[in-house]
């Protein structure tokens, strides 16, 4: 069985502490109070109650790390030392409509020596079903206590693909349409869930062959990137470039899937 890091075993308590009220906070959805953040975008008290709830709990083990947050946005730490990224409830329109799938996302962000950031540790967290997919840079991707490995299909026609779908006021509906006329004849199926960081986690455990989508926030992939590499997989933007986040642009898969994939994708949007 593996043991968490010092690190690890905060954002666990972290997630967890935050995890009954959103619980709670689910099975009375027709009561919850919701505030207009944007076009199609709402925060509802059980997101910033969580929040709270996480932000408490980390900068109370780590008061000189700074922050990245969906709510609160960007809180200053040491520079020299990591910061947080967090999601508190990563689907949220899911869980307002009394769909049951959300989670929590806290990555770790480092700076490294060649002055850029990598993520080195990931935590994915499914409140209901109390899953806990987290990774650490070179000690793989677990769900729990078991090891997880990217799914080992290598046919399209044997796969079935997370994706993302633009909605009013995210996402370009042109681009994403010429990937799913790419993708979508050549496999066994396209799924949209609507919560990229479980997505993410979904492909590390082998439930999805594959996943892509566009126009994410941090505290969406951070945790999902990490768990899905150290799964054995590959994350690259749309062109295979190895730094997707700088492109806003993700596709995940086993090797072989990923490359079948990525000759698709880039095809469509020459």
């Amino acid at each position: 069985m593996p043991s968490h890091s010092g690190l690890m075993t905060i954002m666990d308590r972290a997630a967890r502490k935050a995890a009954p009220r959103l619980r709670r906070d689910f099975n009375e959805v027709q009561q919850l109070q919701v505030s207009r953040k944007g076009p199609a975008d709402f925060v509802s008290q059980a997101d910033q109650r969580a929040e709270q709830t996480i932000y408490e709990e980390l900068s109370h083990a780590r008061p000189d790390w700074g922050f990245l947050m969906e709510e609160r946005g960007e809180i200053a730490g040491d520079p020299a030392k990591p910061r947080f990224i967090v999601d508190p409830l990563d689907g949220t329109s899911n869980f307002l409509h009394g769909v049951p799938h959300f989670c929590i996302s806290i990555a770790v962000e480092e700076p490294m020596p060649n002055g850029r950031r990598e993520i080195t540790t990931g935590l994915t967290y499914q409140p209901l079903t109390d899953e806990s997919f987290w990774a650490e840079r070179g000690r793989g991707a677990w769900l729990q206590d078991q090891r997880l490995r990217v799914s080992a299909r290598r046919d399209l026609s044997e796969a079935l693909i997370g994706t993302g779908i633009p909605f009013l006021g995210h996402g370009d509906f042109v681009q994403w349409s010429r990937i799913f006329g790419a993708v979508a004849p050549q496999v066994a199926g396209v799924r949209r869930f609507g919560a990229a960081a479980l997505d993410l986690a979904w492909v590390a455990a082998g439930r999805l062959d594959g996943f892509w989508e566009s126009d994410l926030k941090p505290w969406d992939w951070s945790a999902g990137l990490l768990l899905v590499k150290e799964a054995g997989g590959f994350v690259t933007d749309y062109r295979g470039g190895d730094r997707p986040g700088e492109r806003n642009e993700f596709l995940a898969a086993n090797d072989a899937l990923h490359s079948r994939l990525h000759k698709l994708v880039a095809g469509a949007l020459r």
